[in-house]
């Protein structure tokens, strides 16, 4: 059996972190590690698209998912090549052929709320009415505890350095990717590519954000077909709008022991207390 394509792709992630020198409240100069932000900017067929901020962890992820969930190519096939260069602070993506109607997208922007680059290109709030998640899955209290351990004993760069966003990819209790970078749209784009390259299908898996529950975030997490999407902090009106309306079980406030359940009740079930006896 012939394996699945895969696109030439570079391997050229950034140091995560750096030290600098600071001084605490008592007057005493320590060696402080502090989150790497470095500009990537992205060309498709020589084209000027975006330049990202991020942390450097997957770059070729992230430009891979961020033509993605831009619905500016529509699989993984259309791409050709993916190649870093950080000397230039650059990725170039070369297409197989040209893709249809990259220019006419390009025109039209909608700017959201998103840290990081957070724009969503052409059609992209239209086309969400044709997302369908599955409803055959459920998540457990227990799962969504052994999510929210799972985060919690990870090693990261935000516990080291502070200033960056994560999102995580589960299946179940346990951690698929782990990424972490300057922006949460940028953590989440690196998930989708990833997820294209080694071809997760995400139809049953849970995603964390550490970042707020976004109109653009919730968009992201059901064009990646997932249908659990938990943050430890809040959302936004629209936000909430959409997940009612694609139908997204959203937890936020998840925290320890704590949860807020907002939408798609239907596919999440509740741990069943035993009774005291008297």
């Amino acid at each position: 059996m012939d394996a699945p394509y895969r696109p030439k792709i570079t391997r050229t992630s950034r140091p995560l972190t750096t030290e600098v020198e600071a001084v605490n409240e008592r007057g005493e100069a320590l060696a402080t590690p502090i989150a790497g932000e470095h500009p990537l900017t992205l060309y498709v067929d020589k084209r000027e698209i975006v330049t990202l901020m991020t942390l450097g962890q997957a770059p070729e992820a992230l430009a891979i998912g961020y033509l993605r969930n831009q619905r500016l190519v529509r699989s993984i096939e259309e791409i050709a090549e993916v190649q870093v260069d950080w000397e230039t602070e650059s990725v170039a993506i070369t297409a197989r052929k040209q893709i249809k109607g990259l220019k006419q997208k390009m025109k039209k922007r909608t700017v959201t709320t998103g840290c990081g680059q957070g724009t969503v290109f052409g059609d992209l709030m239209e086309e969400i009415d044709s997302v369908k998640l599955r409803d055959d899955v459920t998540l457990s209290e227990d799962t969504l505890y052994g999510v929210l351990d799972a985060v919690r004993r990870h090693e990261t760069v935000y516990k080291s350095a502070g200033a960056v966003h994560g999102c995580v990819l589960f299946d179940g209790p346990e951690i698929i990717y782990f990424i972490e970078d300057v922006g949460r749209h940028n953590a989440v784009d690196a998930i989708a590519g990833q997820m294209w390259l080694d071809r997760v299908d995400g139809s049953d898996k849970i995603f964390y954000t550490t970042g707020r529950l976004t109109s653009e975030m919730v968009i992201k997490a059901a064009q990646m077909q997932i249908p659990f999407l938990v943050s430890r902090s809040g959302l936004t009106q629209m936000g909430h709008r959409i997940a009612n309306q694609v139908g997204i079980t959203m937890i936020g406030r998840a925290v320890g022991k704590h949860y807020l359940l907002f939408t798609g009740h239907h596919r999440f079930t509740k741990t069943v207390m035993p009774t005291m006896l008297a």
